[in-house]
This record gives C-alpha cells, structure tokens and sequence, in this order.
C-alpha cells in the first residue's frame, strides 16, 4: 500500500514539473522575444537563448527528459500549423511569383542539392554514423518538412530536430555576414538565401530586412520542405 501511494504521488509530481515546464518554456519565450526586439542582439534570438536557459535549468534541476517533454510536445505540434501560416503571404504576393517562378525554382533545386550532397559528404569525410548521416541530410528544411522526411528514412527524429534549429540559427546569425560579402542587391536574392539556408529562422530574418524579402524566403522554405518530403523515398538510394 505505501508502494502505491509513493508511487501516485511521484506520478502526480510529475504531471506538475511537466506542466510547470511547459509554462516556463512558453514564459521564457516571450521574455526572449520581447528583449531581442528592443536590443536586438543574436544572443537574445528565441531560438538560441530559450533552449540555452532551459538546458541549464533542466540539467541543474535535474529533471528527465521524458518529464520535460510529456507537456511541451504539444509544443512541437504546433510547428505544423505555423509552418502552413507561411502560406498566407505567400497568396498575397502570388504576383510575385508568377514573375519569378524559374528563378525561384532553380534556386530551391540548387538549394536542396548543396544542402544534401554537402551534409553527405561532410558525414562521410567525418566517417558519421548512418543514423547520423541520415538526419543530417533533412536539417536545410523546416522542422515539420524535417521530420516528416526522418519518418520515411527512417533517422532519429531528435537528431534531426537538432540539426535543423542548429542550421537556423547558424544561418540566422552568419547570412547578414555572407550578404555583406556577397553582392546580393535584390530583394529576391536575399529572401532567397536565408529561406533555403535557415528555413523558418532565416524567414523571420528576412522579415526584418524588408516584407518582400519575408515573403521570397517564406516561399523558398515551403518549396524547399514539400520537395524533400516527395523526394525522401530516393534518399534510402544513397549511399550511406
């Protein structure tokens, strides 16, 4: 009988350290936002500071994973519906598209064969693991694009999820650096290259350089995600 109730009251602390993660990530993440939108330092990102307090918080208070994870997947959920919000700037700028519809095709295919072949070759320079060079090869995409793609390869889904925000990020904060190198002067080129290098990171980036830039890299991430997902049968055909 004591077994049981210890053993109900573990559950039921559980439940609570779980929805107070919950709480605490969706909390921290506003405080983030709010404070890269005032000082606007890459350091405050949401993506970059949010999981970096959370680690320390989480290492420190020694909470499992499964714990912190049983309330905050709805989290990952989530990322479906927002991805597909994408979608609804892209209508509204569907002109542009037109315009430019081979420019932009070109630019995904080479985008998705640089990002592919160079995680490939990468891994097997670094004699990398299948598992490894299976969830490498889908971190260019979004992150539902991404998993949806791991689920037909058969990769770890946490890694993937992994490499992709670390390629956000990593785009997010070095594109600006590469722009400033590059003589990228059109809006379409710009929006373009943090759409297919940092997915949704790189589209909230692009937002700030201009609307039509958000809009050309909002449109790159969807096409860039929807041609991994169709492609991913070919990707057990390599060699890996």
């Amino acid at each position: 009988m004591n077994h049981f109730y210890t053993s109900l009251f573990a559950d039921d602390a559980a439940r609570l350290i779980a929805a107070g993660c919950f709480v605490l990530t969706v909390a921290l993440y506003f405080v983030a936002k709010h404070l890269y939108a005032r000082f606007r330092r890459p350091w405050l990102t949401p993506l970059l500071a949010v999981p970096a307090v959370l680690a320390i918080i989480v290492v420190v208070a020694r909470i499992p994973y499964p714990v912190y994870f049983a309330d905050t997947r709805w989290l990952m959920w989530l990322l479906g519906p927002a991805t597909v919000a994408f979608a609804v700037p892209i209508y509204e700028y569907r002109a542009l598209i037109r315009r430019h519809w081979l420019s932009l095709t070109v630019g995904v295919t080479v985008g998705i064969l640089v990002a592919v072949g160079g995680s490939l070759a990468l891994a097997k320079l670094l004699h990398l693991s299948p598992e490894l060079q299976r969830s490498l090869a889908t971190r260019s995409v979004s992150t539902p694009f991404a998993l949806a793609v791991s689920d037909k390869i058969h990769a770890p889904k946490d890694l993937t999820a992994l490499f992709v925000i670390a390629t956000g990020v990593c785009g997010m904060l070095f594109g600006e650096i590469v722009l400033a190198l590059v003589p990228l002067r059109t809006r379409l080129a710009r929006g373009a290259l943090f759409g297919a290098a940092a997915h949704g990171v790189g589209t909230a980036k692009a937002r700030e350089l201009g609307s039509e830039e958000g809009v050309v890299a909002s449109l790159t991430m969807m096409i860039a995600g929807v041609a991994m997902v169709l492609l991913a049968p070919l990707f057990s055909l390599l060699p890996m």
